[in-house]
């Protein structure tokens, strides 16, 4: 590897955590550039960058579904308070609904609750570190091709 191509790696691992890598080549780089040959390694990196971009997705709107069907947990929680205890709340599971007291209600309400909160931590989690590798993915393909890639998303 080149000084040029280390000192544009510095430079790019520099700016990681920022959004737009792409802004932040200097003009040495942007007069300089030539075409660069892609290599097996680097398309195999592309390929990786994009499939990681996929699973973001993914997990981006599974974790919006989670976040909604909190919300309406929390909000039919809410609603339950406000019951009279001797009613039958119908409690749905799967495509049936069963009729249960307020306190075996109030019970499956809070297991479910609890349930959707480790799921929403597992994705949180699975978003996190497949972010992390997609910015580290950024930081070397930013260095070996410059402006000649586009990786925003």
């Amino acid at each position: 590897m080149t000084f040029s191509k280390q000192v544009a790696m510095l430079q790019w691992s520099r700016y990681a955590d920022e959004d737009n890598l792409a802004q932040h080549l200097s003009k040495a780089e942007e007069e300089g550039s030539e075409e660069v040959e892609v290599r097996r390694e680097d398309q195999d990196k592309i390929n990786k960058f994009s499939r990681l971009h996929q699973r973001e997705i993914l997990f981006q709107e599974e974790l919006e579904a989670k976040s909604k069907e909190k919300e309406d947990l929390d909000d039919l929680s809410v609603e339950l308070e406000l019951a009279d205890e001797d009613e039958k709340i119908p409690y749905k599971i799967g495509d049936s609904f069963f009729h249960l007291s307020l306190e075996q209600a109030q019970e499956m309400l809070g297991t479910t609750t609890s349930r959707i909160e480790e799921e929403t931590s597992e994705l949180e989690e699975k978003l996190g570190s497949v972010r992390e590798e997609m910015k580290e993915l950024k930081v070397q393909l930013y260095a070996r091709f410059g402006k000649q890639i586009n990786l925003e998303t």
